[in-house]
């Protein structure tokens, strides 16, 4: 592989400006946080489109695209947690974005969050300022589902089941074949995954559940608490499995992000919505 090649292949872990910042865009690894960003099963960084804008100049947002989709979709995805979490602990080290920063993951992408965070401790890196978790049971309650051994068909419906694939349901099976791969994939890592006891992450914890969530029910969430000895809080929104892609939930996702940014210091002069009680 050439140095090029090399290059470009650690630069795909983050679309840019983030591993190349174009003219007039500030370089992620300079700005006061980065919030750090991981899609569901399947997903890619268009989860994640409008975050930026939402959240303000003082947070740089920072996807991350793992192998097999976007534009890494001729490479191999991984169907296991804990090289994939090595692999973007890597990336995130590279970057230099492994300081001040958050983490944010959706479903899978709060697993592998929460796996990163671990890796990061273990190579005695700066941890997390926050973690934030939406729609994810607790890692050691992963490993009761085998959905990745579905038929196309079934997979489908269980998909559609959750919200999946709202507005895109239009686009036919052509989109949902396309995707196939990648969220089989996803799919394996998640179901195979067996949480190892190790000890508590210290640092701030928000977690999201949703009204009809049936894969992450309220319970199922709160029991990310044990898992930090810092500060839990949870959020409990309206909404199905993909409450984060569009819509009321959506929105006020994205005001309670930005309220507990605002606390951590980095963007004062913003006027974050406050709509919801907490839940404890």
């Amino acid at each position: 592989m050439s140095p090029a090649d090399l290059l470009s292949q650690r630069s795909a872990w983050f679309p840019r400006p983030v591993a190349a910042p174009d003219a007039g865009q500030s370089d992620p690894a300079t700005a006061p946080l980065r919030l750090v960003c991981f899609p569901y099963a399947g997903g890619t960084v268009s989860a994640f489109r409008g975050w930026q804008q939402r959240l303000g100049d003082d947070v740089a947002v920072v996807p991350v695209q793992p192998p097999g989709r976007g534009l890494r979709l001729r490479e191999t995805p991984y169907d296991r947690m804990a090289p994939l979490a090595e692999a973007v602990a890597d990336a995130l080290t590279e970057h230099r974005l492994a300081h001040d920063y958050a983490l944010f993951g959706h479903s899978m992408g709060a697993l592998l969050a929460y796996e990163v965070a671990c890796v990061l401790r273990r190579r005695g890196l700066e941890p997390p300022r926050h973690l934030f978790v939406s729609g994810s049971r607790a890692p050691h309650l992963y490993g009761d589902r085998a959905d990745h051994t579905l038929s196309d068909a079934a997979l489908r419906e269980v998909i559609r089941g959750l919200g999946g694939f709202g507005d895109a349901d239009a686009l036919g099976a052509a989109y949902f074949d396309r995707r196939l791969p990648v969220l089989r994939a996803d799919l394996r890592a998640c179901e195979r995954y067996r949480w190892e006891p190790r000890p508590t992450l210290d640092c701030p914890t928000t977690a999201f559940s949703a009204t009809a969530d049936p894969i992450a029910t309220p319970e199922m969430v709160e029991a990310w608490r044990p898992y930090t000895s810092g500060s839990f809080l949870r959020r409990h929104l309206t909404g199905d499995h993909f409450f984060l892609n569009g819509g009321p939930s959506r929105d006020r996702l994205l005001a309670h992000l930005g309220t507990e940014l605002d606390a951590l210091g980095t963007t004062p002069h913003r006027k974050a919505t406050r709509e919801a009680p907490w839940t404890f």
